[in-house]
């Protein structure tokens, strides 16, 4: 497969990091616990990895923590990279944490050319080479740009070095694809996704219905032997779901399931989805969706039900999606607790030296 990435994106937001330790900083103040109380998830713990630079993943993730903790009993931590003042900072790769990985059922990732510290990244790799099940979104297929740090640029979404069964990095290896490209004109085209015909009865796609993203489209071709296309994406002309499809683009795999195997064994299961950003979760079939994914994930299919409530916890007031400006000077205690807003904050626009 051609591995094409945008050249543009790529090389404004390769990331900075100090990957020296830092014994002063404390984890805890770069994540979240929700702890639920009740529910089939009870005893089960889920961490989520939260660092892209667009598509306000930093949101996303925490509203979906919520409801898996107090709707279904799940324990949800939620690690986000921050900056030099210990306030979220999208596109980061300064986080610590992920020592919460040696008791997870469940990794939810949503970074984007990140490049973590050799510590957090070896939590990464003991969880994958126990098998560990895995959910990505959206940028998770190019979660790491890593190529210069010899230990880990396996992980890299464009490897092709020695380690062959590791050409195409996290993405293709274990989500079962890597960035390729756009599809269509991000922020100017939704999707709406459409079941596949062989996998409506599969239990991730269980009660969804007129699930829709605003997220553009990803050129995404995922091949395997036991992997399953769920829903493949209907490309809009405009930024709502009635809005009429564009004739000139074919209908490519935006959610799929698959069992990630590794050289030394482990194996996982493995949701993916190509869409996920913040405003996409607003969809209740697409929200569902993910919800369904981390039961399926964690061996829990049989919890799955139509009705099972997926009602936002507290308030979520998604910032709109792009490029140009976050939410700022929000630290994760910010979010934590039941009521608290996702996400608090004034936007600023980002220095773009």
């Amino acid at each position: 497969m051609m591995l094409g990435h945008d050249k543009t994106n790529a090389d404004a937001l390769r990331p900075t990091v100090n990957t020296e330790r830092r014994p002063e900083q404390n984890p805890d103040k770069y994540r979240v616990v929700y702890k639920g109380n009740n529910g089939p998830g009870k005893g089960k713990n889920i961490v989520f990895i939260a660092s892209d630079h667009e598509y306000r993943g930093e949101e996303t993730l925490p509203a979906l923590a919520k409801i898996l903790a107090k709707r279904h009993g799940f324990s949800c931590t939620v690690v986000w990279a921050l900056d030099d003042n210990g306030n979220i900072l999208p596109g980061s790769s300064n986080l610590k944490g992920l020592e919460a990985l040696v008791h997870a059922d469940l990794m939810v990732i949503f970074t984007r050319f990140s490049n973590f510290a050799d510590d957090q990244m070896q939590h990464i790799d003991d969880y994958l080479e126990r098998g560990g099940p895995v959910v990505g979104l959206r940028t998770a297929t190019h979660a790491f740009s890593n190529q210069n740090n010899a230990k880990w640029q396996h992980y890299h979404y464009k490897y092709d070095g020695s380690k062959e069964d590791w050409h195409g990095g996290f993405g293709e290896v274990i989500l079962g694809e890597t960035w390729v490209g756009h599809y269509g004109k991000n922020h100017k085209q939704a999707s709406i996704l459409i079941a596949e015909q062989a996998q409506r009865e599969h239990p991730i796609m269980r009660g969804v219905s007129n699930a829709w993203a605003q997220c553009g489209g990803y050129k995404a071709y995922p091949q395997g032997k036991d992997l399953k296309v769920l829903a493949r994406g209907r490309v809009l002309n405009g930024m709502t779901p009635d809005a009429a499809p564009d004739i000139t683009k074919a209908e490519l795999p935006v959610a799929w399931v698959r069992t990630y195997q590794l050289a030394s064994g482990a194996s996982g299961r493995v949701f993916t989805t190509t869409h996920g950003a913040s405003e996409d979760i607003l969809s209740d079939g697409f929200r569902r969706m993910l919800i369904n994914a981390c039961f399926w994930a964690v061996g829990m299919e049989d919890d799955i039900k139509a009705g099972n409530d997926i009602d936002f916890v507290g308030s979520y007031q998604p910032t709109k999606f792009n490029f140009d400006g976050y939410k700022a000077n929000v630290k994760p205690s910010d979010l934590a607790g039941w009521e608290s807003l996702i996400m608090p904050g004034e936007i600023i626009k980002k220095d773009k030296k």
